[in-house]
């Protein structure tokens, strides 16, 4: 992954995207704790990990609230935001360990152990900037993807959402071998 800063230091021929920018995903997990969070507090990894999966997979999103009988305005979409890979624990994204580390070493996120877990929180620059973030206009949909995803499962553990993939996406998921990309 690069910065923005050090995007410019490649060639001009050279193709770049998104999903190579580390801005790109620490604007997209500071949106996730802003709105998927409480009070831009996400408690557990596997939390924060289940609660971007289902904004990253528009489409699984959609298939999880068919089953429980809710109501989306998630279009009809196999669009995936940026893919992530079969984990021990369901879905995961091996850059997460990168990004946490770049969001808390802005001061972006404090990132706190309890027992087992660890505890998410945006800082008071991180809520200003999520803030912003959620208001400029190539961040709503991702913003409106997350609202109706907190609505759905925002109450729920990291373990409970974890469960939840894996009975509702056997083969597409749980049936994967550790390091597949999910699509």
């Amino acid at each position: 992954m690069k910065s923005l800063k050090r995007v410019f230091a490649e060639p001009a021929g050279m193709p770049v995207l998104a999903d190579d920018v580390i801005e790109f995903h620490a604007a997209r997990l500071l949106l996730l704790f802003r709105l998927c969070g409480k009070a831009g507090r996400i408690d557990g990894l596997t939390k924060m990990a289940k609660l971007d999966f289902f904004v990253r997979y528009p489409a699984f999103f959609k298939a999880l609230c068919v089953r429980l009988g809710k109501t989306t305005s998630t279009p009809e979409v196999g669009r995936v935001e940026s893919q992530m890979v079969r984990h021990h624990y369901g879905p995961w994204d091996k850059r997460y360990y990168q990004i946490l580390a770049y969001l808390e070493s802005r001061g972006l996120l404090q990132v706190t152990p309890q027992g087992s877990t660890y505890v998410l929180s945006l800082s008071g620059e991180g809520k200003r900037i999520a803030k912003q973030l959620e208001k400029a206009p190539s961040y709503q949909p991702i913003s409106a993807m997350m609202r109706e995803v907190k609505e759905v499962l925002g109450d729920r553990t990291g373990s409970a959402l974890k469960n939840l993939i894996y009975q509702t996406f056997d083969s597409e998921v749980a049936r994967q071998s550790l390091g597949t990309i999910i699509r």
